[in-house]
């Protein structure tokens, strides 16, 4: 069994039991963006794993969901981050720079574009994952989407005038939570391997939310960021997938396909044993 795992401290919860041995994986762990883990579980690289609401859609007759597992936020986010040198809904015309690295963040950021603050922007791929403003001053723009740890420290800087978290955009929206990844199985894999490694995610999930403190340090270590601010970051992150959860997933991939972005369809989730 291959379980995909994205890199960035987001993830700390979920897996850090699993990094310190306290949860053995029934699998080995294979660590990439969330592009990377999407195209891999795609072409059976990998049988489980953390990918994007956006790619879940696009294939969802080949996975099944894993139940009550995800990387969502309730209001703020804090790592999906619009950076701007005027207020969003002042954008119209401009070139905004998006990471390559998260599909769900992309198509988020135009929906609200489109429909929350009726402005047509440019969007121009770009390594806009980076926290290195030389990297992304190099490539002329008026805002910049970054994400994962990047967008931690790029909000640490200070560095633009105005900074729109997303997952707090979509619930002034919609007044529901933002799903912004889910775990998930192809359905060609063995049921009862699947079975083990849910298991397995939620005894480590479990762990890790007992023990945030730690991994805040853990996360301070790798970014730079405060453990404080680490630690406000991870507890203000769900892991779960409750029926308010799963409305805000529905609602946003009703949007998308509405628009022909996703197929429409409906979600499936991995059966009991």
């Amino acid at each position: 069994m291959r379980l995909g795992r994205i890199g960035y401290v987001n993830c700390y919860p979920v897996y850090g039991a699993m990094d310190r041995g306290v949860v053995a994986p029934p699998a080995t762990l294979v660590t990439g963006t969330p592009a990377e883990l999407n195209d891999r579980l795609a072409d059976g690289r990998l049988d489980v794993s953390v990918i994007s609401a956006v790619a879940y859609a696009h294939r969802a007759e080949a996975y099944e969901l894993l139940p009550d597992l995800a990387i969502s936020s309730d209001g703020p986010v804090r790592s999906v981050l619009l950076f701007s040198r005027r207020p969003p809904g002042e954008l119209d015309g401009a070139r905004v720079l998006v990471s390559t690295s998260s599909r769900t963040s992309v198509q988020l950021l135009d929906l609200l574009a489109r429909d929350r603050w009726r402005v047509a922007v440019t969007l121009t791929p770009a390594p806009a994952e980076t926290a290195d403003l030389a990297r992304l001053e190099a490539i002329p723009h008026d805002a910049a989407l970054v994400i994962g740890d990047g967008a931690l420290l790029l909000a640490a800087a200070h560095a633009y005038p105005v900074v729109t978290d997303l997952g707090e955009a979509w619930k002034a929206w919609t007044g529901l939570p933002f799903v912004f990844a889910v775990w998930a199985a192809r359905r060609a894999v063995d049921r009862g391997a699947v079975r083990d490694v849910h298991r397995a995610l939620l005894a480590s999930r479990k762990w890790g939310l007992q023990h945030l403190d730690l991994l805040a340090g853990d996360a301070a270590g790798r970014t730079g960021v405060a453990p404080a601010r680490c630690r406000e970051y991870l507890a203000g992150l769900d892991y779960g997938l409750s029926y308010r959860h799963l409305a805000g997933l529905a609602d946003f991939l009703g949007r998308l396909a509405a628009r022909g972005v996703v197929p429409d369809g409906t979600l499936s989730f991995l059966g009991a044993a």
